[in-house]
């Protein structure tokens, strides 16, 4: 699809649609074997990275499908930014040990790693051939039977569309999805999120938040996404200083895992705006956490763009915590723009040099991030002088504007 033609399609046609079943609450997880074995699932593939394996978290997941009679194939080979080595790896385990379901259990890594085995299982080729651009295939098949239990509350992955997988010939990452892909159950249980180390709470927690409000102001928003973006902005903004804190405060963690969940919703089937295309970008050219990237950008990418959608921007700063009462529409838009850097401070989020990104990289990122479909969805105008201003603001080479 052109890019008019999606623009076009963007204004008069949406779609919401949520394939995934969610159940939640505190100790869910004793219930998992009897949800997967309801899903027709009798030997399962268990994807995880070695830390969270190492660290006993997957245990009791195994001990509850064991228990329900699923056998278990152990997957624990996850790495940030998955890359397609990963996924093909992951595939030929699946289909030689003859599993017929996924239980994907980590954070987005580990989520978005168990869809790409699943579309490689049930279609021909690579993952790579499904890529979301214009040329490659769509998908056809539903993945075998996906259940995702998130151990952070960030990515959203567990009820999104997409898989972010990373190329590594052409250094860039990529969306694959639709419908299809997302997972048939996800499990919400708070009491697996407590083992998160504080950098981790703050750089998922961001990245939730960063969901819902890209989603809340880009161009493809609509009424029902609107209101989980809207809840979840609410739920971070009250809950994720908490959780940063204190680690075992189960409540926030509850209101932390609900508004990550909710941000996903927030996808509904589109992708978000500047902050993930650069994110997303910067991710496929050196290995940063992609979490902990879109939290530093965040402030600068809102400071772009509260002209945009003035309204919205001010009904997030009220979210947020703000008392907007007595200020204009302008003065609560650019006191959300405020209240991100003040959340980025509080939760002691490193700058984009201490994660190993150099200023002179400003005119590749900004050339990367054009060409990433999710400009398209940015409520202002983007030009990749614009990206430009958003990386040095970045950086802290061009003074504040509000």
């Amino acid at each position: 699809m052109s890019l008019n033609m999606k623009i076009e399609h963007m204004h008069n046609f949406h779609t919401f649609e949520i394939p995934t079943a969610i159940k939640h609450g505190i100790g869910a997880i004793k219930h998992i074997g009897e949800e997967v074995k309801n899903l027709g699932v009798t030997k399962a593939l268990l994807v995880t990275d070695p830390g969270i394996y190492k660290a006993g978290v997957t245990q009791p997941v195994e001990k509850h499908l064991k228990e329900a009679g699923i056998e278990v194939v152990v997957f624990n080979k996850v790495e940030p930014n998955p890359p397609v080595r990963l996924i093909a790896e992951g595939s030929k385990v699946f289909k030689d040990e003859g599993c017929n379901g996924l239980v994907a259990v980590g954070g987005g890594s580990s989520m978005d790693t168990a869809k790409g085995i699943g579309v490689e299982a049930t279609h021909e080729g690579s993952v790579l051939d499904y890529e979301a651009a214009e040329g490659k295939k769509p998908l056809e098949n539903r993945i075998p039977p996906l259940t995702t239990i998130p151990t952070t509350a960030g990515t959203g992955s567990e009820v999104t569309q997409w898989a972010v997988i990373t190329d590594e010939e052409r250094e860039f990452k990529f969306n694959t999805g639709g419908p299809l892909i997302a997972a048939h159950l996800t499990i919400l249980d708070p009491e697996l999120h407590v083992s998160m180390p504080p950098h981790v709470t703050a750089m998922t927690g961001i990245d939730a938040l960063a969901h819902a409000i890209e989603c809340y102001t880009m161009h493809f928003a609509q009424p029902v996404t609107d209101a989980v973006a809207l809840m979840a902005v609410e739920y971070v903004g009250k809950y994720i200083r908490r959780a940063y804190a204190d680690g075992g405060d189960l409540e926030a963690r509850y209101g932390m895992a609900q508004a990550a969940m909710l941000a996903g919703l927030s996808y509904g089937s589109e992708s978000a705006g500047a902050a993930h295309a650069m994110s997303q970008t910067l991710g496929g050219i050196i290995p940063v956490a992609h979490g902990q990237c879109v939290a530093t950008m965040m402030g600068p990418v809102m400071e772009y763009n509260w002209k945009g959608h003035p309204d919205k921007f001010a009904r997030i700063a009220q979210a947020l915590g703000v008392d907007t009462f007595h200020m204009t529409t302008e003065e609560a838009a650019k006191a959300a723009v405020n209240e991100m850097y003040r959340l980025a401070e509080d939760l002691d989020i490193p700058s984009l040099e201490e994660q190993g990104v150099a200023p002179d990289m400003i005119d590749r990122l900004s050339k990367e991030a054009m060409k990433d479909p999710q400009t398209v969805g940015n409520p202002r105008d983007l030009t990749e002088k614009d990206y430009k201003w958003i990386y040095k603001r970045c950086f802290g080479l061009t003074p504040k504007t509000v």
